[in-house]
């Protein structure tokens, strides 16, 4: 069996292990709304804003308003959902949240693009709160040591091969270890 693209790959893992994905049917419709909203809002965000905030080799001042707008747009959307429930498909985390998270909770800490002054993102108060409550999540902390070429270098974690690893094998632990270079 192939599996592709991020969304259908969580619904696929959710549904195979029976977490993160709603049952009920109401709460199951919510869920993949939002996981189906940011398959078609990232684009803005990565194709979009990002390109012509962060990495176009010319600063096209139109296309960098009109990125932005949309994703403020974007923002708003998701503030106004996140003032209704702790989570965007009610009380509890979901596959919804595991993909929305990445792109807008680092654009919502101003970590994506350091852009979050240029879009104001400290006025979407709700996706504020729902991003740090993200953060706090051990499986979120930890998923975010791994291959990661960014933050504090000492806790790294460059390959994952068990459970312990995180306890052992991150990179102040291997260069305290004795053979280290």
């Amino acid at each position: 069996m192939r599996v592709f693209e991020s969304g259908s790959i969580l619904l696929y893992l959710a549904e195979k292990f029976g977490a993160f994905v709603p049952t009920e049917p109401a709460a199951r419709a919510e869920c993949l709304s939002w996981l189906f909203w940011q398959m078609g809002s990232a684009p803005y965000l990565g194709g979009g804003f990002g390109h012509f905030y962060a990495y176009a080799p010319s600063k096209i001042e139109y296309a960098i308003d009109r990125f932005a707008m949309e994703v403020k747009r974007q923002l708003d959307v998701l503030d106004r959902r996140l003032a209704e429930s702790p989570y965007l498909a009610g009380d509890r985390y979901t596959i919804a949240d595991i993909a929305v998270w990445p792109w807008y909770g680092a654009l919502a800490k101003g970590l994506l693009y350091e852009a979050g002054e240029f879009l104001q993102v400290q006025e979407y108060t709700h996706v504020q709160r729902w991003t740090d409550r993200i953060a706090e999540r051990p499986a979120v902390k930890r998923g975010r040591m791994v291959n990661r070429a960014w933050g504090e270098p000492a806790s790294q974690l460059h390959e994952r091969h068990d459970a312990s690893d995180f306890d052992t094998r991150t990179q102040d632990k291997l260069a305290g270890a004795p053979g280290a270079a």
